[in-house]
């Protein structure tokens, strides 16, 4: 069975299209009255999805479910996702209202100098300075679709995935806390409280799917805001592919793993959980994010068409087929609303956790992180005899974060000049040789910078000791199998759609002012008539209500 055949069948399976939209008959049935009251919101995030994607769309297809969503609603044309630009802190930021600075999140795999390492076990002598990883590696089975739970029959099963994504977590990958001495859970760890759990204070119900278990985060930490995480393993082998390819390495795979989310979001919209067997009420806050832009825009090619953008910036063939991908779930699940009769009472929210870099293909520069790391340490190692490695953790993707072993302002001056004077030679689109100076950065906050980069205490355990920006179009990577990134702080990584679509919401408005995707989670209060004050990073960070005016 070919790869389209595979899609084909899955979608199938699940009742869904993979690029057909529904009628307008079907769809467009949305009347919206001023002063509607809404009940539930969807919120639905697009990895890599930028504001430019979504115009470039809109403008080629007015009449598609994309162009009903913005012109049915309101749409925030300069609206910018957090920073760092990765999934944890942009989904986060989303349903918190706080920045990295304020919620303690900054990557999916990140470092704390107030944690002990996982496993361990005698908390008095153990050395704090311990990984945080939020990534599959937290998985009971990493390997499997289900997270490790057990389940026969897989894909097709995936939906008797359990909603309690944390019982998939195994505790032994964990970072211990000292003062427990207890492995320390996702949810435990984020610092502010979410939307989910103000909302469940409220008595409504929560849903939400993600892509790995680790987005049990989400729930706060009081661990009791989502009722119900669908979260199927996205880096897991992908069933019916090759051995060794995840549902990241095929835009087909991808795409197919997103609809397993979109029926879970639809037995939702029907009143059931996400496996559509059990009645308990359409949530009140609910949604997904979805992966298969992301694959679309990262890989060089898949399934016979080329990934990225054109040379003008324009979504390339493989990316423009997946918007229409994208559309079509969209259609499907304002068709459900509709057919629930919850037009009046929904409105459905529209980002990104983060875009892509470079949208310029003649600007990729890719570098191996590798050799500049190796060299930072043996730099220091040779000015300090006997000190070991100064870079305990770095995450490098389009941005370069690091955390150090010596955690002065002197060491992390140390990197920041040894870091600007490195050149050497990576690679460019066509996989020539490509020279690169200041390996790869055009700023560098170190030390007490980087910490007020990030609105930070100066000394806070978390948060990075450097903070390098990229140069446009550099990917920090060792080989040729990606063609662009995110995490970085740059426009591609950070300039995001936003639209505010449905009920009690003016309709055909554009909003040219300047936004941030944190102001979702105030929204989204704020839709369902609760209070965003109650939102501790909306105190902390003055996180607004988006404006509805011109």
């Amino acid at each position: 069975m070919n790869k389209a055949t595979r899609l084909a069948t899955a979608l199938a399976v699940l009742g869904l299209t993979a690029a057909a939209v529904p009628t307008a008959s079907a769809t467009s049935g949305r009347p919206h009255h001023q002063g509607a009251t809404a009940r539930h919101v969807l919120l639905l995030s697009v990895d890599g999805l930028h504001q430019s994607d979504l115009a470039w769309y809109v403008a080629r297809h007015p009449h598609s479910a994309l162009a009903r969503l913005v012109g049915d609603g309101t749409e925030y044309t300069h609206a910018r996702t957090t920073v760092p630009s990765d999934s944890f802190p942009g989904m986060i930021g989303q349903l918190t209202g706080g920045n990295p600075g304020t919620t303690g999140v900054y990557y999916d795999d990140t470092y704390s100098t107030a944690l002990l390492p996982a496993g361990t076990t005698d908390c008095r002598t153990a050395e704090p300075g311990a990984e945080v990883d939020l990534t599959e590696d937290l998985d009971r089975n990493k390997d499997s679709l289900d997270a490790g739970q057990g389940l026969a029959g897989l894909p097709g099963s995936i939906l008797g995935m359990t909603g309690d994504a944390r019982s998939l977590i195994d505790p032994a990958k964990l970072p211990v806390d000292p003062k427990t001495c207890k492995p320390l859970y996702p949810n435990s760890y984020l610092r502010v409280n979410t939307v989910f759990e103000v909302a469940r204070t409220a008595g409504l119900r929560t849903a939400w799917s993600d892509k790995h278990a680790a987005y049990d985060i989400l729930s706060g930490p009081s661990g009791t805001g989502i009722q119900d995480l669908f979260a199927p393993e996205i880096n897991s082998q992908a069933i019916g592919y090759p051995a060794g390819e995840d549902w990241t390495s095929d835009n087909a795979a991808t795409e197919q793993y997103d609809a397993y989310k979109v029926q879970a979001v639809r037995n939702e919209i029907d009143g059931f959980d996400h496996s559509g067997t059990h009645k308990v009420g359409t949530p009140a806050i609910f949604g997904m994010n979805f992966q298969s832009v992301s694959t679309a825009q990262k890989l060089p090619q898949s399934d016979g068409l080329k990934g990225g953008y054109t040379a003008t910036g324009a979504p390339g063939p493989l990316l423009a087929k997946n918007l229409d991908y994208i559309d079509a779930q969209v259609a499907t699940l304002e068709a459900e609303i509709a057919k629930q009769h919850l037009q009046d009472s929904t409105t459905v929210i529209l980002s990104a956790k983060h875009g892509q870099s470079p949208t310029d293909p003649g600007a990729l520069t890719r570098i191996d992180d590798g050799p500049l790391l190796d060299g930072l340490n043996a730099a220091w190692k040779a000015a300090h005899p006997g000190a070991g490695d100064l870079v305990v953790h770095s995450v490098d993707d389009d941005a370069m974060l690091l955390w150090l072993s010596d955690r002065s302002q002197a060491a992390a001056d140390f990197a920041k000049d040894y870091l600007l004077r490195q050149s050497g030679t990576g690679n460019g689109i066509d996989g020539a040789a490509k020279p690169f100076t200041a390996a790869g950065l055009s700023k560098v906050y170190a030390g007490d910078e980087a910490a007020h980069y990030f609105g930070a205490k100066p000394g806070d355990s978390r948060v990075p000791d450097l903070f390098g920006i990229t140069q446009y179009g550099v990917v920090y990577t060792g080989g040729k199998g990606k063609i662009a990134e995110h995490g970085g702080a740059l426009a591609d990584d950070r300039d995001v759609p936003l639209v505010v679509s449905g009920a009690d919401t003016p309709h055909g408005r554009h909003v040219a002012a300047a936004v941030e995707t944190t102001q979702i989670a105030p929204t989204i209060l704020h839709l369902l008539g609760l209070d965003p004050n109650a939102l501790q990073a909306v105190r902390t960070d003055h996180t607004r209500v988006l404006p509805a005016e011109h």
